[in-house]
């Protein structure tokens, strides 16, 4: 009679363990997934295994894709389209699709100070509202983040640069 107890109560664990396991909230890791070693190359970062190699490798296959104002595709992607997808693929988070609809329903506001991998990061180029930003990227790390470029597509880009200095707004952290 003991064993059966003990089988049943057993059983029970597996099973709840089994059950309550698969609880997360990033994907799974792609299998083709980079070496730090190429995403170091790729990115001109430093890339280590305490890294979020998962992030790193999903927007290494972004790099180079032309701007196309709109565009969510390989075929070309805007800003904000890069940021949704790369955060669909990476963390399974559905964004909103502009980069002001990001910042306001998406994120709680971070300094620059403040950034994690993985962070928002927003500006206002061009005219209009000063705090209302019309562009994004996702912080990587070492005051670097990728991002869609007008001209040159999808990039690394460094927030010490003066242009993104004199347009920063703010960081974001999903939430």
């Amino acid at each position: 009679m003991k064993n059966k107890q003990v089988f049943v109560i057993l059983s029970f664990i597996v099973v709840v363990l089994l059950s309550t396991s698969c609880g997360t909230s990033k994907r799974s890791v792609p299998a083709e997934m980079n070496t730090p070693k190429e995403l170091s190359r790729k990115f001109g970062l430093p890339v280590t295994t305490k890294d979020n190699l998962h992030l790193y490798t999903e927007a290494s296959k972004w790099l180079g894709v032309k701007h196309k104002y709109g565009g969510n595709t390989k075929k070309g992607v805007d800003c904000s389209g890069l940021v949704v997808q790369i955060y669909t693929e990476v963390y399974g988070k559905n964004l909103k699709r502009s980069s002001a609809d990001m910042l306001k329903y998406n994120c709680k506001k971070v300094s620059r100070g403040r950034l994690q991998e993985g962070d928002l990061v927003f500006f206002r180029t061009g005219n209009g509202k000063k705090k209302i930003p019309n562009h994004v990227g996702i912080y990587l790390k070492n005051q670097h983040f990728v991002h869609t470029s007008s001209s040159k597509g999808v990039i690394v880009g460094d927030l010490n640069d003066p242009y993104y200095l004199r347009n920063w707004i703010t960081g974001g952290r999903v939430k």
